[in-house]
């Protein structure tokens, strides 16, 4: 049993006045806050990543500022880099590797790097052995042998198997309790839980990081018109809310959740926050506190 969730959560370059808000109430008022959850780390990648995937980036803020945000309140960072389509000549990008130089060694508190490419993590690996690694759900894992299988490569400390994994309590609960600290479960995915094309909507992605020419990806869901609702990814069958967090993840030895969102909105990112991770009687101050701050832009 795990007595603490950790939350991974999005938007490192995205959202940086939002945490830089956030991080200072969470750190001098603990009592907003569950006592049974913590930070687990912020993951994002700035614009015009060249090994950037996933969602196309939009981060603005400047990696050094991002970098004195985390040191000063000791938060793990990951660097997200999970385009799939990386090539031998794309490890060579100078704005990429300027960061991780940057985010190998910013403190005491280990930083990540989340990735799909094999080819990407065995370059880093040799030349900036200071992070850990975090397999993407970009892989979309979706059939349990394949999570099993990622969950025994000694070189990812995370695996995030695809969402309409979430619900397989039986086979979850059966994992070695090793494996079971390794599994990060993406909490509040609104894609149609019965996508067939996620896998080409991600490479999609991946090519318009690269700085292909390439259409826009339709998404097949029925719903696609409506964009991302935190309503209705609450009655995804895949979702994890606080209750099955509280009552059933932490009970089987799972720890680890990741709140997805690098392109939404920073008001839609503080609902997740005051959601996941704020007492009921607590959020109307955090929010107050957050929209009282005028170098703010929540939308």
């Amino acid at each position: 049993m795990s007595d603490k969730a950790y939350y991974h959560l999005p938007g490192l370059f995205e959202f940086y006045d939002l945490y830089r808000a956030f991080l200072p109430l969470f750190r001098e008022h603990r009592e907003y806050f569950y006592d049974w959850c913590e930070i687990g780390s912020i993951y994002g990648a700035p614009q015009d990543c060249l090994w950037g995937g996933g969602r196309v980036g939009f981060g603005e803020e400047p990696p050094e500022n991002v970098v004195d945000l985390i040191k000063e309140y000791g938060v793990s960072a990951r660097l997200t880099f999970s385009n799939s389509l990386l090539t031998e000549a794309h490890l060579s990008d100078k704005k990429c590797n300027a960061l991780c130089s940057m985010f190998e060694k910013t403190g005491p508190v280990e930083n990540g790097i989340i990735l799909c490419s094999d080819l990407l993590m065995d370059y880093i690996k040799a030349k900036y052995p200071g992070f850990y690694f975090v397999s993407s759900t970009t892989k979309v894992l979706t059939d349990f042998v394949q999570l099993e299988s990622e969950l025994t490569r000694e070189e990812f400390r995370f695996v995030v198997p695809d969402f309409r994994l979430n619900k397989d309590l039986a086979n979850l609960k059966a994992l070695p309790e090793a494996q079971k600290k390794k599994v990060e479960f993406l909490c509040n995915e609104c894609c149609w839980f019965d996508c067939y094309d996620r896998k080409n909507c991600y490479e999609n992605v991946s090519r318009k990081s690269l700085g292909e020419e390439c259409e826009d990806h339709i998404c097949v869901s029925p719903d696609a018109a409506k964009g991302y609702r935190f309503s209705d990814a609450k009655k995804n069958p895949g979702f994890i809310g606080i209750e099955d967090i509280k009552n059933v993840y932490l009970p089987y030895g799972f720890s680890h959740f990741k709140i997805e969102g690098r392109s939404l909105g920073s008001a839609v990112i503080l609902e997740f926050l005051l959601y996941y991770m704020t007492k009921p009687e607590y959020q109307l101050q955090v929010r107050e506190e957050i929209y009282l701050d005028s170098m703010l832009d929540l939308f």
